[in-house]
């Protein structure tokens, strides 16, 4: 096996960026800088997809019906009546129906008042509670409340305190996981506290149907539709998808937007810290070519540098972002962040097409360069 060895270009790019440190380690801490902020961005949104799917994920339901014209419960508004709920039982191969309301509702505690998205359901059901309980237990009878994690740090609220909705006071049993939605978080009652905190009885959101042999959901979906009006249905994956298109259409913009200025003001430093090392290297190269150095030397060198100063940043903010990304959330408990490999491949990617394009740009420079100015 041959041994590796490093190129005369990449030698001579490491020699000419250590001739300018304090211009080598700018432009890294910017880089840095940049890579931290778009891994951020990448992995706030991870962390809001997860806190607000965790819950329909969690509950796999063979069915999710809602009112006729709703499709999410993201950004949108479905009432239902107990008696669809009946009418849903009697539907031969349907062999549970779960009731959920949901809620906007103040939250008071510790003297401060927050807003919180209340989730009522029969405790005795299988479908619609929390996806995970990280402290305490989950709710067992009225009165009681499981807060989520973020929202309960935030406000100072742990297991056994109390909170007070709409003038009724309820216990704190449990904190749960997987609940944030970044500017909400869920919160979980009995289906009977939810309709008291809205003020209506025998009324609810949306209806969690499983079915006897779900293999049958085809038949078994037409036959809800036509003997059940005023009604949507949506398969488990079909709901998933109609949630995630409302999360990312409110939210992956504003990501992708500063991303991909992050990204540009990055490219735009790096070349033109390229540019004006070409600029004061100019003789140097002229020499070079002189000597009758390949053709390929001098991009080679160039992409050299573009590509050590744009990587060493990434990987810099790589060691910059898990700490960064703690201390942020102990500060702000309603931010969460979830990163994995293939944020972090990205990043990676970005930092070497962005040396790429730079050192491309920068070419410019360097065909402007004559051999005979080595000899003015």
């Amino acid at each position: 096996m041959r041994n590796w060895r490093m190129t005369p270009a990449m030698k001579y790019s490491i020699m000419s960026l250590r001739k300018q440190p304090f211009r080598t380690a700018f432009t890294i801490g910017a880089g840095a800088l940049c890579s931290m902020l778009i891994l951020f961005l990448l992995s706030v949104y991870n962390g809001v997809e997860v806190g607000s799917m965790s819950y329909i994920r969690h509950n796999k339901a063979d069915f999710w019906v809602l009112q006729e014209g709703a499709m999410n419960i993201m950004r949108g508004s479905s009432i239902l009546l107990s008696a669809h709920g009946d009418a849903l039982k009697q539907i031969p191969g349907v062999s549970h129906v779960a009731p959920v309301l949901f809620v906007l509702a103040q939250a008071e505690a510790n003297g401060r008042s927050s807003t919180i998205y209340i989730v009522g359901f029969n405790p005795q059901d299988t479908l619609g509670g929390p996806p995970q309980i990280v402290s305490g237990r989950n709710i067992e009878k009225a009165g009681e409340i499981v807060l989520d994690k973020s929202f309960a740090l935030k406000e100072g609220i742990h297991a056994g305190d109390e909170v007070t909705i709409h003038r009724e006071t309820l216990k704190v049993v449990g904190i749960s996981a997987g609940t944030n939605m970044f500017v909400i978080q869920y919160a979980f009652t009995t289906l009977e506290q939810a309709r008291l905190t809205l003020g209506y009885p025998n009324i609810v959101s949306c209806y969690l149907v499983r079915l006897s042999n779900p293999q049958d959901r085809v038949s078994i979906g037409k036959r809800i539709r036509e003997d059940v009006p005023g009604i949507e249905i949506f398969e488990q994956d079909k709901f998933l998808d109609n949630n995630l298109r409302e999360m990312r259409a409110g939210f992956l913009p504003i990501l992708l937007i500063v991303s991909a200025i992050s990204a540009f003001v990055l490219a735009v430093i790096l070349t033109a810290i390229l540019i004006m090392n070409i600029s004061e290297s100019r003789k140097d190269f002229a020499v070079v070519m002189i000597l009758g150095s390949p053709p390929s030397f001098l991009p080679s060198l160039i992409t050299g540098q573009a590509m050590l100063l744009s990587l060493s940043g990434s990987i810099i903010s790589l060691f910059l972002f898990f700490p960064s990304a703690a201390f942020l959330e102990n500060v702000f408990p309603e931010l969460s962040t979830e990163t994995d490999l293939l944020h972090i491949l990205a990043v990676l990617s970005i930092a070497v097409v962005i040396g790429i394009l730079s050192s491309l740009i920068s070419f410019r420079k360097l065909k402007r360069i004559y051999p005979l100015e080595a000899f003015e």
